[in-house]
């Protein structure tokens, strides 16, 4: 998959790029040379600084088949910042996921021991060798018998951590096999997207609140 960079930007300075990434895209390449959202920055950034090889470094990761806001650095120099702003939790991290079934309960806060085995999370109650916490804040909204959309502040960013714990709770993303799901979504996509990012700018301070209209249904 290859993209027109201008049409996914959210947000851009000097300093920084944030860009809205389809589903199916991967954020850095793999062993393979599939197309990935940092070489298609990278071919943006050349075309627009005449650069030959531009710096950009990705901040953060969304898995393959997740949309939604990821951030880059356009300068070495703004890393340390935006690296200690996310270790410290002080970027503020919000998902839409869209699962065919409820949790008991419609508003609530998942906590677990999260570590990853082989290609999976896997998460426990308590404390295990190599496992961090992972913790996410929910909200549902019923908008059919079997349809529920939930709004997810993520205070930790482990690997698969929305789609183990949700599907933790008898609600596995749809579209998400590997967690459970028995409905069919979108082509190389699973119904979660990262649609709203808060974060301090690393050089004006000034709080920067990314948003983009989430379109799961």
């Amino acid at each position: 998959m290859h993209i027109h960079i201008p049409d996914h930007i959210l947000f851009e300075d000097e300093y920084l790029l944030v860009i809205n990434k389809p589903a199916g895209l991967m954020v850095e390449p793999d062993r393979n040379q599939n197309p990935s959202l940092l070489n298609e920055v990278k071919k943006y950034l050349q075309s627009t600084t005449g650069q030959t090889t531009p710096y950009a470094q990705h901040i953060h990761r969304l898995d393959r088949a997740v949309s939604g806001i990821v951030l880059f650095a356009k300068k070495r120099e703004v890393l340390k910042n935006l690296s200690e702003q996310f270790a410290e939790r002080r970027v503020k991290k919000f998902y839409k996921a869209l699962t065919t079934t409820a949790p008991s309960l419609l508003q609530w806060r998942l906590e677990h021991w999260h570590r990853k085995e082989k290609k999976k999370a896997v998460l426990y109650t308590t404390e295990i060798e190599y496992a961090q916490k992972a913790i996410l804040d929910y909200t549902v909204t019923v908008l059919t018998d079997n349809k529920f959309l939930w709004d997810i502040e993520l205070h930790t960013g482990k690997y698969h951590q929305i789609r183990a714990q949700l599907a933790s709770t008898g609600c596995p993303i749809v579209g998400d096999i590997l967690y459970g799901s028995e409905t069919a979504y979108r082509p190389d996509a699973i119904a979660l997207q990262a649609w709203r990012l808060v974060l301090e700018h690393p050089a004006t301070e000034e709080v920067l609140d990314i948003k983009v209209n989430p379109n799961l249904i």
